[in-house]
């Protein structure tokens, strides 16, 4: 590994960076700038040895690569680096106000603003407090707190803990781990679908629930034709 060789990779990876972040955040939604880069860059010289025949050389400049962008995301967890290296939240609402300066950072036109909402499930730009395009390009939206959906606190009432469904059957096989999880036997399992009058081979999804209880969600898909709320898009109807 020469000098050359190190410096080509680094100037590469710094002008990639620039570009990208010259492009805007809506290019890279979903993702820094940085781990687009990376994803661009890496794939590019892994690729090369099928057009040229030099496997040393690729992997020689993928290592260098995944170095670069280690040392980059470990500058990034320091706070003053950070806002030097990835773009600060761009608002586009405040207090119900579509900020054009906002709007004109992102290049984003109004309307393409008005869909964001609409996947977001508000329709009125006055309800929001703030829209925000963080900086990975994605959407965030807080509504003002009277259009805010209605909190279980809101009305002095208590809940009981969530619960989340643990799967023991799936795609018609046994979650052998989950059983050890819960301590419980293959055999009560075995009995529980017996008692449902169902096969394992056929269970696509059985679910462990709070109450000790097995909900199984089996293949079956019962035949609601000409049910409007059963409606299917398609000619399958």
């Amino acid at each position: 590994m020469n000098l050359e060789t190190i410096y080509r990779t680094f100037i590469v990876f710094i002008a990639g960076y620039l570009f990208l972040r010259v492009t805007g955040k809506k290019a890279v939604s979903q993702m820094h700038t940085f781990d687009l880069l990376y994803i661009f860059v890496l794939t590019n010289i892994i690729s090369t040895p099928v057009e040229v025949s030099n496997v040393g050389k690729a992997i020689l400049y993928g290592a260098i690569t995944v170095i670069l962008y280690k040392i980059f995301i470990r500058l990034s967890l320091h706070n003053k680096l950070r806002w030097i290296l990835y773009e600060s939240p761009t608002v586009l609402i405040r207090n119900g106000d579509i900020d054009r300066k906002g709007l004109k950072k992102a290049r984003m036109p109004v309307n393409e603003l008005l869909s964001h909402l609409r996947v977001k499930g508000y329709t009125d730009t006055r309800n929001i407090a703030l829209a925000v395009m963080e900086g990975t390009g994605s959407i965030s939206v807080i509504p003002k707190s009277k259009y805010r959906p209605v909190q279980p606190n809101d009305l002095n009432i208590s809940v009981k803990k969530e619960y989340i469904p643990i799967p023991l059957i799936m795609d018609g096989q046994i979650i052998y781990h989950n059983l050890k999880y819960l301590k419980l036997e293959q055999g009560w399992l075995m009995n529980e679908v017996k008692k449902m009058g169902e096969k394992v081979e056929n269970i696509i999804l059985a679910t462990f629930l709070d109450n000790g209880k097995l909900f199984i969600d089996n293949n079956e898909i019962i035949n609601h034709r000409k049910d409007p709320y059963y409606y299917k898009p398609g000619e399958d109807n």
